[in-house]
């Protein structure tokens, strides 16, 4: 009797500090992105190359771009290739989140 109850308090067990985890990694992650990726010369430069392929239009609604948003997220912040990456207005970015 003891067993089984043992048992599901290491698979309860297990499974929260397994989520607890997971959580303070995407934390960090996107703090990560926001607080400095996101200001690095690097992704100002892809921005600037992803801006002037759309020819600063929005690829959903052909006003002016001012944002450029990600279709698809990269493992590593940073590795994502352009092909990714497309122009947006700021309603249109307001309404994909």
């Amino acid at each position: 009797m003891e067993k089984p109850i043992i048992l599901l308090i290491v698979l309860v067990g297990g499974w929260l500090c397994k989520r607890v985890l997971f959580n303070w990694k995407r934390k960090r992650r996107r703090d990560y992105y926001r607080n400095v990726y996101l200001k690095s010369a690097a992704w100002k430069r892809k921005r600037y190359v992803v801006l002037k392929r759309d020819n600063w239009k929005c690829v959903y609604c052909d006003k002016r771009a001012t944002e450029v948003h990600h279709k698809r997220y990269a493992r590593k912040i940073g590795r994502e290739p352009i092909k990714w990456l497309v122009s947006i207005c700021r309603s249109c970015h307001e309404s994909l989140h």
